[in-house]
């Protein structure tokens, strides 16, 4: 026998070491000592150094069928190599152009059972450009070309199944809709038939405390965040159960998924979203600290249940449940964005006055649909668990809807214009019979786009899609909306919105400048401000008008190359500043695939095309790549 010391959990070492000591020699008990046979720790596969548990826990490796068996697969997916061409948010992604971009599983937060799985890949034409630009990649470098070397496990992709984020501070297991991708650094469980019941046991077993613990011996750690890697999850034993047991599981089991994804109902850029917090109870009863309550008590069932499954005993419960890491979603694979320059690890809590103040705002831009709000619509049934994604969450607007305010994609901060956005908010809270949170226009002016930025920026993107378009000075802005951009937007703003409003302006300055000595001290300074609005609205004329004739948006390109044309015109320092970023590396050629290099450097672009067969496959100018020959340079 061996004797171990574990005083990994302790602040004071040196003290606790010396304890120990004196224990050892004195033959008095302490749960930091233990004594155990080194040849146990063959058991688990690596043999680790799995000192703190029973011997019996250690055999259930010997006892019961790895998780890799029995038609069970625990596999790695892929990666682009490029995530900012390849990648996008969901709302980046017209709901008609679903098929060409797929739901991708790319790890993510702690969260098991349910997370919303809002990241799309570039998969046109069966994924042909990604494909090349990986076999480059690899030939680049001297490796084989063969893009299955990036894109693994391909044969299992658009399968329902359950994923993991490969680096967290605690394992979680959730559901994987049917048609995704999964990543390398979100891999996949599948079973033999995509059963769904099959799949909702095996949520169970994954995310109970006993298949955690059963994980971590093979790391030989549990206090730290860890690498899940899919060989571990294939090693760990899966226990054998009856009928009914695995009945108990997957109820459980579908349960906690229905309560998590509830907590997205309020979150709106979730696929589960349905109203803002604020109005969300009008859909039924919404308690947010109970469903936790219930979530944490469905936990507890699972683990009871799974426990008993792997035959272990209190003395073996309690040691997983001491030993088990706390979850800590400040270690992950992927985290929400805090802002344009910094990412935060964990998902900022939404303000419920801003939540309801930017759901408003997109019903006015036609994106959300009021009428769950006042009954004239109800909110679709719960889907199954594995279910592919809606090209649309519940809440926003169906295409055969008619919008609250129809209009050209273009609203305006702008008092007594029709289009005016402060003025559409307060009427939808209106309609809904909503008091109003705040003053809108200063909440508008002030803190909408910064606010809107954070929620619509997850790693890797950063997409908001209400874009203010402002003078120099912020006196006049107009809000673009992306999903409605086209070639004749920014003429449509020019000539609808800033040619009026310079009139407008004109007439002011007109009628005071003939005051004359008249003015009183007021007029001064209105004329002042008049004067100096009709300057800048001129100068953004101007600038839109040097930028319209060749403004060419493509969706594909995602939001922030569509954008970065417009640069200067963005206030928000932080977005600006990564727009202009964008701008000088798109002019500098080092985002070639975009669809906006090939308006703005057509030449430039069709040349590199030639060489470069992911570049011609993107711009469809397949006829102008010339394979290199053989034994050449690639």
């Amino acid at each position: 026998m061996t004797v171990f010391l574990r005083l990994m959990g302790e602040t004071e070492k040196e003290t606790a070491l010396r304890e120990c000591c004196i224990a050892v020699r004195t033959g008095n008990l302490d749960p930091k000592i233990f004594e155990v046979e080194p040849s146990s720790f063959r058991s688990v596969p690596g043999a680790p150094f799995a000192y703190w548990v029973s011997d019996t826990m250690r055999e259930l490796f010997a006892r019961f069928p790895r998780f890799q068996s029995g038609g069970r697969i625990a596999a790695s997916g892929g990666k682009t190599l490029d995530d900012f061409r390849f990648i996008r948010a969901a709302w980046e992604v017209p709901s008609t152009c679903q098929t060409s971009w797929k739901t991708f599983a790319k790890g993510g937060i702690f969260s098991p059972y349910y997370a919303d799985v809002f990241l799309r890949l570039s998969w046109h034409r069966n994924g042909d450009s990604l494909k090349a630009y990986l076999v480059d990649y690899r030939k680049s470098r001297g490796w084989s070309p063969n893009w299955t070397a990036e894109l693994h496990s391909a044969n299992h992709y658009f399968r329902p199944g359950i994923t993991w984020p490969r680096r967290t501070n605690g394992l979680s297991f959730r559901a994987m809709p049917k048609g995704s991708i999964f990543g390398d650094k979100g891999p996949a469980v599948l079973t033999t038939n995509d059963d769904q019941a099959d799949l909702l046991f095996l949520m169970g077993i994954l995310n109970s405390k006993a298949f955690a613990i059963l994980v971590s011996l093979q790391l030989a750690r549990t206090e730290l965040a860890q690498s899940f890697e899919v060989g571990v999850v294939q090693n760990t034993p899966v226990p054998e159960c009856s009928d009914l047991e695995k009945q108990k599981l997957v109820v459980a089991a579908k349960r906690a998924w229905s309560c998590k994804r509830s907590l997205d109902y309020v979150q709106e850029t979730s696929s589960a979203f349905q109203l803002p917090a604020a109005l969300q109870p009008r859909l039924g009863h919404y308690d947010q600290p109970g469903i936790e309550v219930e979530l944490s008590k469905i936990q507890t069932n699972i683990d009871e249940i799974v426990f008993g499954l792997y035959g272990l005993n209190e003395e073996d419960r309690a040691a997983a449940l001491s030993s088990s890491g706390t979850a800590d979603e400040n270690d992950n694979d992927e985290a929400v964005g805090a802002d344009v320059s910094k990412d935060d690890n964990g998902a900022e809590a939404v303000d419920v006055t801003e939540g309801l103040l930017s759901w408003a705002a997109g019903v006015a831009f036609g994106r959300f649909d009021w009428r769950l709000a006042t009954g004239e619509r109800t909110a679709p049934s719960e889907p199954e668990p594995f279910d592919p994604l809606p090209a649309k969450s519940p809440g926003m607007l169906p295409d055969d809807a008619v919008p609250f305010h129809p209009h050209s994609g273009i609203l305006v901060d702008d008092q007594g214009h029709s289009e005016d956005l402060a003025r559409l908010i307060e009427e939808v809270l209106a309609r809904i019979d909503e008091s109003l949170p705040t003053d809108v226009r200063r909440w508008i002016q002030r803190d909408f786009f910064s606010y809107h930025l954070r929620q619509y920026s997850k790693r890797p993107r950063k997409a908001p899609i209400y874009w203010p378009i402002s003078t120099s000075s912020g006196s006049y802005t107009l809000w673009l909306y992306y999903p409605s951009l086209t070639d004749q937007t920014l003429f449509t703003a020019i000539n609808d919105f800033i040619e009026p409003k310079l009139e407008q302006v004109g007439q002011d300055v007109s009628a005071l400048r003939n005051k004359g000595t008249a003015r009183s001290a007021a007029d001064e300074r209105s004329f002042e401000k008049f004067l100096s609005l009709e300057a800048e609205l001129r100068e953004l004329r101007e600038a839109l008008l040097e930028i319209a004739p060749s403004y060419h948006p493509n969706h594909d390109d995602g939001v922030q190359i569509t954008s970065a044309p417009l640069w200067r015109h963005f206030r928000h320092t932080a977005w600006r500043n990564a727009l202009k970023a964008t701008w000088e590396k798109l002019e500098s050629g080092d985002y070639e695939w975009a669809h906006l290099a090939m308006v703005y450097w057509p030449d430039r672009v069709r040349e590199k095309c030639k060489t470069d067969k992911s570049l011609a496959i993107a711009h469809n100018l397949e006829a102008l790549y010339e394979e290199p020959e053989a034994g050449g340079a690639s």
